[in-house]
C-alpha cells in the first residue's frame, strides 16, 4: 500500500470557518493511504517580488511544507465571487520566485462550502484557472460545491447528513485514485 502525503489549505483564515469544519470532515473521510496535514499560510506577509532574492523564514517554511507533500487539496470559501485574498497571496508565495513554482506537477483538488445555493462554484473556477497557470494537474470530477446549512458539519468534522457524508467519502476516495494515477506518470522527483 503506497501512502501519499496530502497538504491541505483552508482558504479562510477565520478560526470558526465552515470550510475548516469541511476540512476536518475530509480528513476523517480520507482513505488510510492519504496522510493529511494542514499547510497554514496565516503568517505570510503580503507577497512582493522584493522578497525573491531573500525569502523570509515564513515564506521558506511555507514552500518547504508544500515540497514535503505529494498532492494538495484546497478547501475554500468564496469571497466576492473569487478566492479569498489570503489564499491568493499564499499561492503567489508558493509560485515564486520564477522557476521555483511549488505547484508544478503536484496533483490538486478543489472543494468548498458556502451558505449560498451555488456553494463556492465561482471561487473554484477562479482557483482552477490559477492552478492551471501553476501547472498543477487537477482532479476535475467530481465537482464539489457544498451548500452549508446549520448543523451540517460539527466543529469536530462530523457530517450529520448521510448523503453529504457519502459524497465527501467518495470525493476523498476519488482524490486518492487521482493522486496515484498522476504520480504513476509524473513521479514526485521526476
Amino acid at each position: 500500500m503506497t501512502t501519499h502525503k496530502v497538504g491541505y489549505f483552508i482558504g479562510s483564515l477565520a478560526k470558526a470557518s465552515i470550510n475548516r469544519k469541511l476540512a476536518k470532515a475530509l480528513v476523517r473521510f480520507a482513505p488510510p493511504e492519504l496522510e493529511m496535514s494542514e499547510i497554514s499560510f496565516k503568517d505570510l506577509p503580503l507577497y512582493s517580488y522584493d522578497y525573491d532574492a531573500d525569502y523570509p523564514p515564513a515564506g521558506k517554511a511555507f514552500k518547504a511544507a508544500i515540497a514535503a507533500v505529494d498532492a494538495v487539496l484546497f478547501v475554500t470559501p468564496e469571497y466576492n465571487r473569487s478566492i479569498p485574498g489570503g489564499l491568493k497571496n499564499a499561492i503567489d508565495w508558493a509560485s515564486r520566485p520564477y522557476g521555483t513554482n511549488s505547484f508544478t506537477r503536484k496533483p490538486s483538488a478543489v472543494i468548498g462550502t458556502s451558505p449560498g445555493a451555488i456553494g463556492t462554484a465561482v471561487a473554484q473556477q477562479n482557483l482552477r484557472s490559477v492552478l492551471s497557470f501553476c501547472n498543477s494537474p487537477q482532479m476535475n470530477a467530481p465537482e464539489a460545491y457544498i451548500q452549508f446549512t446549520p448543523g451540517l458539519i460539527t466543529d469536530d468534522g462530523e457530517v450529520m447528513n448521510d448523503t453529504t457524508a457519502d459524497f465527501l467519502r467518495t470525493f476523498m476516495q476519488d482524490f486518492h485514485v487521482f493522486i496515484a494515477r498522476v504520480r504513476s506518470v509524473l513521479p514526485k522527483d521526476a
